[in-house]
């Protein structure tokens, strides 16, 4: 049986020998992902520059701060020493609505970056002088760093009620306040008793100081023991300053 022979030609073809150079370019990018798959192990892949987007404008926020009826007075007295700090350090709107009773903030191109932080900051100074702080003391939240506010009240610590309570209460503020006035002296903070409500206002250090000294006078500690404690404690923070 004779064998068919086939004749195959290694040449590339006249009409492609002459082919586009972008047939040239694809083989040789071709070649040089192989080299590199085959030299690494791994593809390289590039990617184009990436182009800068045209920054979209600030979203315009608002907070709204109802103010108690009890606060709408001292609000009035010491409103200009309210919206100075707010509008000059940093950079809000601010105006009272009469009819509802809020405070309202919006922020505004010269509003302190990032503008959420900063009206919150202000909220939060509203909301502490809304408790019955002073200004000044009210003023701490935003100018200084790690100023809280801690809020509890006395049934939280001991279930009391009708003259147990009102006991209580007298013990924490003392004659003419001088507990309340020692306390805050020997913690570095300021307190606000509301009612059956209290507000501490200070470092985080300083709200437990005075928090455990409020606590021992609701359980029933005599002041002059809570007194000695106090001293002994700011007596340690002298000597560690």
């Amino acid at each position: 049986m004779e064998e068919d022979t086939v004749m195959i030609d290694l040449d590339p073809l006249p009409g492609l020998a002459g082919g586009s150079s972008n047939g040239a370019e694809k083989d040789s990018d071709q070649d040089n992902s192989k080299a590199s798959v085959e030299g690494t192990g791994e593809a390289v892949l590039k990617f184009g520059a990436i182009k800068e987007k045209a920054t979209s404008k600030p979203l315009t926020q608002l907070a709204k701060v109802p103010i108690s009826p009890h606060r709408l007075a001292p609000l009035k007295k010491s409103w200009p020493q309210i919206y100075t700090p707010l509008v000059e350090e940093l950079g809000l709107l601010v105006r009272m609505n009469v009819g509802s009773k809020r405070v309202e903030l919006k922020t505004s191109k010269h509003t302190l970056s990032p503008s959420s932080s900063t009206i919150t900051k202000a909220v939060n100074f509203l909301q502490t002088f809304n408790l019955g702080f002073s200004v000044e003391d009210s003023l701490a939240i935003l100018r200084l760093e790690e100023i809280y506010l801690e809020s509890f009240e006395i049934q939280d610590v001991k279930s009391l009620s009708g003259d147990h309570l009102s006991r209580a209460i007298g013990r924490i503020a003392g004659k003419d306040g001088r507990t309340r006035f020692t306390i805050e002296n020997a913690s570095r903070t300021r307190i606000v008793l509301a009612d059956t409500k209290i507000h501490i206002l200070g470092s985080f250090s300083a709200i437990r100081i005075a928090r455990d000294a409020i606590c021992a006078l609701i359980l029933g500690s005599p002041p002059g023991k809570v007194y000695h404690g106090l001293r002994t404690v700011a007596a340690r923070q002298r000597e560690r300053f």
